[in-house]
């Protein structure tokens, strides 16, 4: 009995979590120190409020691969420098394209979209 209980407890914490998790797009506008402005991408051209998320320590910044049969944004080869590279240092008015991942209180990944120029 003890053990159908623990496992059930064990199932509804990491249902939990995974419900707490978020990934959507967004548009990044500023990077201060270990905390990521963004508005979230509602629809075509249209952005939600602007918030801040402070990042994990382990965070990781990737370059975005837009997958034609699952139809979503995976993860691709890491951008050299994190959020020190120049995407994030020199962010242009329109603001920097990425999908964002978090577990509800930090961001635990960002897939930059966009930029095939050279860095």
């Amino acid at each position: 009995m003890l053990r159908k209980v623990v496992a059930t407890s064990l199932v509804l914490v990491l249902s939990v979590g995974v419900v707490f998790a978020d990934q959507f797009r967004a548009i990044i506008t500023k990077v201060e120190g270990d905390k990521v402005t963004f508005a979230e991408m509602k629809g075509k051209g249209q952005k939600g409020e602007e918030q801040t998320l402070p990042v994990a320590k382990d965070v990781k910044v990737v370059k975005g691969k837009f997958n034609k049969e699952t139809k979503s944004v995976e993860a691709g080869d890491e951008l050299p420098g994190g959020l020190k590279n120049k995407r994030f240092t020199d962010i242009p008015e329109k603001g920097v394209p990425a999908f964002i991942v978090t577990d509800g209180k930090k961001i635990t990944e960002i897939r930059v979209l966009g930029g095939k120029k050279k860095q």
